[in-house]
């Protein structure tokens, strides 16, 4: 199992960029999917992004495609969600949760289990 752990929120105007972070403990961080979902107040929990274990292939909810990349590097055992021209509608809180390579697809939003506290991020229009 991985324990992740969110960074990188706050607050930002209309178009403006921010980078999240989600930074796993553990040595076998390359063997896990990873996801990003996000959840405004009053509303469901959205999957916005995953990446694959080897981060060859990725998934992207189409309310943030061209905006949003997701990207990591396994050495610093961290996943990345770059984030640019945001939205207002983009405010909410984001997590990241992971899922085993083995016997689970990365795109699936039931793959992933066990949401962290999150990183609440705030755009103002």
């Amino acid at each position: 199992q991985v324990q992740l752990v969110e960074s990188g929120g706050g607050l930002v105007q209309a178009g403006g960029s921010l980078r999240l972070s989600c930074t796993a403990s553990g040595r076998t961080f390359s063997s896990w999917h990873i996801g990003w979902c996000r959840r405004a107040p009053g509303k469901e929990r959205e999957f916005v992004a995953a990446i694959s274990w080897s981060g060859g292939s990725t998934y992207y909810a189409d309310s943030v495609k061209g905006r949003f990349t997701i990207s990591r590097d396994n050495a610093k055992n961290t996943v990345y969600l770059q984030m640019n021209s945001l939205k207002p509608e983009d405010t909410a809180v984001y997590s990241c949760a992971a899922a085993y390579r083995y016997g689970s697809y990365y795109y699936n939003r039931e793959t992933y289990r066990n949401w962290g506290q999150g990183t609440q991020v705030t755009v103002s229009s």
